[in-house]
């Protein structure tokens, strides 16, 4: 019998403690799912119309409220980026503009939502190249972001109106190459086989005349790598 008892208090603890942790993640908001839309406040707020802002999207003052102006300019941007073009930064959105966890916090080289946005830009520009190329790519961008003709963070330089073809024939969206996460990281630690380019091109498909005016650095498979 006392065996019995303590089995039903065992059980009964199990059950407690059980319905505690259930409430408690109910409780607790799901960072991932965060959205922010017109009435929305605060630095991640800031931090949208900011980047929006440095890629000609937004207008307005970066004074962290999504209004109306905001709205639109988040529309904008999603229809540029094959995104639902409803107005609000969701999830796919804050990934989209560089801010995944909905944090207004720095997005230096160095973290991984950054690593993964270079690789995905890296597998679509040079998928088939070698693994240099693959690198050299990346340095590109990090080059970028280090120039003052370019935005100086790594979604601004990648999501800048016209600076890659692959952001509009829809080879940004394809799957990554697992190459191109590693080729991210070299670059993102400094490996720069470029010596310094800001440009790249392939000369048996480039179309504008203006990028052959570039001092060649460095050919590496089919890109030319430029000044």
């Amino acid at each position: 019998m006392k065996e019995k008892k303590k089995l039903i208090l065992a059980l009964a603890i199990i059950f407690a403690i059980n319905s505690i942790i259930i409430t408690a993640v109910q409780l607790v908001p799901d960072a991932s799912a965060a959205s922010y839309k017109r009435g929305s406040t605060g630095d991640t707020v800031s931090a949208i119309q900011q980047r929006l802002s440095d890629w000609g999207y937004y207008e307005g003052s970066v004074d962290g409220v999504y209004g109306s102006r905001t709205e639109e300019a988040v529309k904008a941007f999603q229809e540029k980026n094959g995104l639902t073009a409803d107005g609000v930064a969701g999830p796919a959105t804050l990934a989209a503009i560089g801010l995944p966890s909905g944090s207004g916090g720095s997005s230096s080289g160095s973290g991984s939502n950054d690593v993964n946005l270079l690789a995905r830009l890296i597998s679509a520009e040079a998928r088939g190249e070698p693994y240099v190329g693959q690198v050299a790519v990346g340095a590109v961008v990090l080059n970028r972001m280090e120039h003052p003709s370019f935005p100086s963070t790594m979604a601004g330089v990648i999501y800048q109106d016209g600076a890659f073809s692959c952001l509009s024939d829809g080879q940004f969206n394809e799957p990554v190459a697992e190459s191109a996460y590693q080729a991210a990281r070299d670059a993102i630690n400094g490996w720069d086989p470029t010596g310094g380019a800001i440009y790249y091109f392939n000369p048996a498909t480039a179309t504008s005349s203006w990028i052959w005016s570039r001092p060649l650095i460095v050919v590496i498979g089919k890109h030319r790598f430029c000044a």
